[in-house]
């Protein structure tokens, strides 16, 4: 705002009245006329590869794993730096949740499951009689 208006308004004024330092006002200037610092250039690189290594996994790979891929790519960068540029581009790990059968059904037995040894599985000789579990098997 201060520097579309210097040509109509004095810069020391604009910037007391807005509360900002000349000399802030003249670092911030020479800053963006100067571009991207090298360490803005490096981070804008990282994320290119972080996005592609997080598209690769279907967004399932953390800071961590993709560390590992950036450095099996010839990279040399901390987790810490791969945590933060993901952080700050929105970039999060989808940590799934696990399954865990449901053991009990509230309520009623929607059908009623027939006792085919009457409750006596202890038969006197071993193979008689089979039994298992497919409860926590997930259907649809």
């Amino acid at each position: 705002m201060i520097h579309a208006d210097r040509a109509d308004h004095d810069i020391v004024r604009m910037c007391e009245l807005l509360g900002v330092s000349r000399s802030g006002y003249y670092k911030r200037r020479d800053r963006q006329a100067a571009g991207p610092s090298a360490q803005d250039r490096r981070s804008a690189e990282l994320l290119v590869k972080i996005g592609r290594f997080d598209a690769d996994s279907d967004g399932v790979s953390g800071a961590l794993r993709i560390t590992a891929n950036l450095h099996e790519d010839g990279e040399v960068v901390s987790r810490k730096t791969v945590a933060k540029i993901m952080h700050d581009n929105g970039i999060h790990q989808i940590i799934p949740r696990p399954w865990h059968p449901v053991m009990t059904l509230p309520g009623q037995m929607p059908h009623a499951i027939p006792d085919r040894v009457g409750r006596k599985s202890d038969q006197g000789a071993l193979n008689l009689i089979w039994t298992s579990d497919i409860t926590y098997l997930a259907t649809g």
